[in-house]
């Protein structure tokens, strides 16, 4: 299944789901809606099979013509890993990680499909990074590997939009990773029956312009999606709605030659195989 967060022209929410033959859906104002995507999952699986069957019944929706927004409006946790591609970590600089590193976004950075990437009136070195993001469906803490894609419900594309000079600035990434309207999310999730376990073999490819800067296969990641989860939740409790973003590959704007950064009136896409495709154009801040 694949389900989409939408909003018309007068910011009424809706949410749609793919039934084959297009994308029909429920408008918040109508009682047959279901709810967001963050109330289904906090509800549990056979809520968004509900949600599917009362969405398909829906009217249909064309998505040209509606705004798409972040698949998960608002988590509770966004947990993005860093230094999880070999080749980043070499065109980087750094030395690969013996444990999964992880850093924190907020809600406040989110935007979705078709919404612009903002490049902050402080910086110029807007940085773009393709990425697999994992949406949580089932709460765990201390979650064995062996069965922690069982709380996955889907999965979606993010843009990691960095600000690098304020990134490096510090040893710390968050101030440099949470600049508003830079983390780019969508267009929609996939749920995880939906593609192969924990994503592997799907290829990520960036476009920048309609140029290719990055591109790789997600069997890439230093630390598959099971092993984030299960180490993630060595610390904490992961909670239906929260968001784990896989890390980078190769081809990143900073490490160039010259470096390669977003400006005003570039586009930028990341698409995942069997996931969709995220576009979206640079505006100034």
């Amino acid at each position: 299944m694949r389900f989409s967060h939408v909003e018309d022209s007068t910011g009424r929410g809706g949410l749609v789901v793919d039934t084959g033959d297009g994308f029909c859906g429920r408008w918040s104002d109508e009682p047959q809606y279901p709810g967001d995507l963050l109330a289904l999952l906090r509800e549990g699986a056979d809520a968004m099979s509900r949600a599917a069957s009362a969405l398909s019944a829906g009217e249909p929706v064309d998505l040209e013509k509606v705004m798409l927004k972040p698949p998960v409006s608002r988590p509770e946790k966004i947990l993005c890993a860093g230094l999880n591609f070999r080749e980043h970590i070499t065109e980087s600089g750094f030395e690969a990680p013996k444990v999964a590193e992880f850093f924190g976004r907020f809600g406040s950075s989110l935007i979705g499909h078709g919404e612009p990437l903002l490049r902050p009136r402080e910086s110029d070195q807007l940085d773009f990074e393709g990425e697999l993001a994992v949406i949580i469906g089932k709460r765990g803490r201390r979650v064995a590997r062996e069965v922690a894609l069982e709380h996955v419900a889907g999965y979606s594309v993010f843009n990691d939009g960095s600000i690098r000079d304020v990134q490096f600035a510090t040893s710390q990434w968050t101030l440099g990773k949470n600049f508003d309207g830079t983390g780019a999310f969508g267009p929609a999730m996939v749920t995880a029956d939906a593609i192969p376990p924990g994503a592997q073999g799907l290829r990520l490819t960036t476009r920048l312009n309609g140029d290719i800067v990055q591109d790789a296969s997600l069997d890439d990641m230093i630390f598959g999606v099971s092993d984030l989860i299960a180490t993630l939740t060595e610390a904490m409790t992961l909670e239906p709605g929260d968001v784990i973003v896989c890390g980078t590959p190769s081809g990143v704007g900073f490490a160039r030659k010259p470096p390669l950064f977003m400006a005003p009136g570039d586009v930028c896409e990341v698409e995942i195989e069997q996931i969709g495709l995220l576009r979206n154009p640079i505006t100034q801040d």
